[in-house]
């Protein structure tokens, strides 16, 4: 039987979603609690890979058991025994061949900016001392919707086969008392939204221009590309798969 768990986690206590050998990770955590609770060892796969100190606020994983369980028991069994910084909200059967990973067709991710300094943003947002112009960073924020190939804001030395990702939104808002950067894609390259962050905010700051981002993404360069921005201000904050009955019941 296979099942989804859609869960939610505060990064900073952890070395990102993945497993590690020497470091903790969310996805040691909640394999170690399921095989606790099935009493059996439990392979759990994500959706994708959230960095060290990033935050999701809708994760989802998928697992494989020989049988069936109680979806709404499991989950309450779940939440008593793992940290308070990791909550599943959803378990849910689906079809064997589902895959949290292969079927997504898109995720989104939200960064996260206060303008003024605030305590209880502290490891929520990165704290920007200079006020943020949102017109301009919107008219560069536009531009990356013209391209596919995003080598220039990945982090160096990764495996990937390709840097194309097909990107659908990326948009600045204020929502109360922070300014939010939404982006959704097909796919993300490991570091590629804080690398976009950085560089929008040194547009901004007037370290680069608009039209400086046609250049920077066309050089695939790393180097030419912003500074990375922190990653405590970094939520993923959505997943979307097919409207199907492979996703549900398993049926």
């Amino acid at each position: 039987m296979r099942y989804f768990i859609v869960f939610s986690y505060f990064g900073k206590p952890y070395h990102g979603w993945q497993r590690q050998p020497n470091a903790l990770s969310v996805q040691q955590v909640l394999e170690e609690s399921l095989s606790i609770i099935l009493r059996k060892t439990i392979t759990v796969l994500g959706a994708g890979r959230t960095d060290t100190g990033v935050h999701a606020k809708y994760m989802v994983a998928h697992f494989d058991v020989d049988e069936t369980v109680a979806e709404v028991d499991l989950m309450h069994r779940l939440n008593s025994i793992l940290p308070e910084d990791i909550a599943i909200s959803e378990v849910y059967r689906v079809a064997k061949e589902a895959h949290a990973r292969f079927d997504a067709l898109e995720r989104t991710y939200e960064y996260w900016i206060t303008e003024t300094k605030n305590p209880f943003y502290t490891d929520l947002a990165h704290y920007v001392k200079n006020p943020l112009n949102l017109d301009l960073m919107n008219k560069a924020a536009s531009i990356l919707l013209e391209y596919s190939d995003f080598e220039c804001f990945s982090k160096s030395n990764t495996d990937v086969k390709t840097y194309r990702c097909q990107l659908k939104k990326a948009i600045w808002t204020r929502k109360e008392d922070k300014v939010i950067f939404t982006i959704t894609a097909d796919r993300f390259l490991r570091n590629m939204v804080r690398a976009i962050v950085g560089t929008l905010l040194e547009i901004n700051a007037g370290k680069l221009t608009s039209e400086d981002i046609k250049t920077i993404i066309e050089s695939k360069n790393r180097d030419n590309a912003g500074f990375s921005a922190p990653a405590k201000g970094l939520y993923l904050v959505s997943i979307k798969y097919p409207e199907n009955s492979k996703f549900k019941d398993g049926q």
